[in-house]
């Protein structure tokens, strides 16, 4: 069977540039290479309180957004999760298959209970089941994530080796793939989030982006410009090296380590380069923003041929559980 490529991000607000670094570069690369499924995971992101009115704009966004950073119709399947409802057929059937203390155990749901402690649902609880199912739909064999998803994906590969032990050979083990980048976010502690306020969105005007990084945590011992400076511990250090080129950092190291150039300059520069790379993908967001039909399309037709092989692989499932009579390759309507 050939290898596929899938990853999912929440319509939650706005994409910053951990998602981009982290992740949908990641993703624009394997398209090259695999056919790559990549879903706009609505149903996710329902796990938490959220603004009704708003919600399908927000989902809209998240598709311009990850169109204008470079997944293109002819490369890739960009589509919204309730769009293929057999994400969640699975799901229902994958959650037999799954004993609850081990998603007591799951960490994210330990840090999303606590987040959240007035409305801990079971969507939380059983979130990494239709995560499984999101992959396993597909038989897709790489997932693209980082290492706090690696819990999340080790329980995808346990569900798939039970599946297949139970009711014969059907789905892969899914194995991570890419470099996993976790990006600090500009407190310097937590991982980049839209929910913790650490980030920078991909679409923040140059205004906004100077100043959250006026305010961003640096070397937490250099208090005067006078001190020198350790680059190796300051996360603004670290993000040079997305977006600036090899010689401007190299001399900020040198400036940094000899109390050259202060913080101030140095988040400057950051914030120009950061600007100057975002800018096409702003440009080509508001173009898109143009088209919302255009977007629409790209996300109903590649549910389309999406739901072409979760289909077959919800009959294959059926029909090796014993769900599905012999007769027939789909169930009979009931009316």
């Amino acid at each position: 069977m050939e290898e596929r490529v899938m990853s999912g991000i929440q319509p939650t607000g706005d994409i910053h540039i951990g998602n981009y670094l982290g992740a949908i570069k990641e993703w624009i690369n394997l398209a090259e290479k695999y056919p790559s499924f990549y879903v706009i995971v609505d149903y996710h992101a329902i796990t938490i309180p959220y603004k009704v009115e708003e919600f399908q704009n927000t989902i809209l966004k998240s598709a311009m957004v990850n169109m204008a950073c470079g997944l293109k119709p002819d490369k890739c399947l960009l589509f919204v999760q309730s769009y293929v409802p057999e994400h969640t057929e699975l799901c229902w059937i994958f959650t037999t298959l799954t004993m609850v203390g081990r998603l007591f155990n799951m960490t994210q749901f330990k840090d999303k209970s606590k987040q959240h402690s007035q409305a801990v649902n079971a969507g939380l609880l059983n979130y990494p089941i239709l995560q499984a199912a999101d992959i396993l739909i597909y038989k897709a064999s790489l997932v693209p994530v980082g290492k706090d998803q690696y819990q999340h994906l080790e329980l995808t590969r346990e569900i798939a080796r039970r599946f297949n032990s139970r009711f014969g050979k059907t789905f892969p083990e899914p194995t991570p793939c890419g470099k996993g980048l976790k990006i600090i976010g500009l407190d310097g502690k937590y991982k980049m989030s839209k929910s913790r306020g650490n980030h920078i969105a991909i679409l923040d005007s140059p205004d906004v982006i100077k100043r959250k990084l006026k305010t961003a945590f640096t070397d937490p011992q250099r208090l005067r410009l006078s001190d020198p400076g350790r680059p190796e511990v300051c996360n603004i250090y670290s993000l040079h090296s997305f977006f600036t080129d090899k010689e401007t950092i190299n001399q900020i190291y040198e400036d940094c380590t000899k109390a050259k150039i202060g913080c101030v300059q140095c988040k400057m520069i950051l914030a120009e380069n950061i600007i100057k790379d975002l800018a096409p993908i702003q440009e080509e967001y508001h173009r898109l923003e143009k088209m919302p039909d255009y977007v629409q399309d790209f996300l109903f037709e590649s549910a389309k041929k999406a739901r072409v092989i979760a289909k077959q692989t919800i009959e294959e499932v059926k029909s090796k559980m014993g769900l599905s009579p012999k007769k027939y390759k789909v169930p009979p309507p009931l009316f």
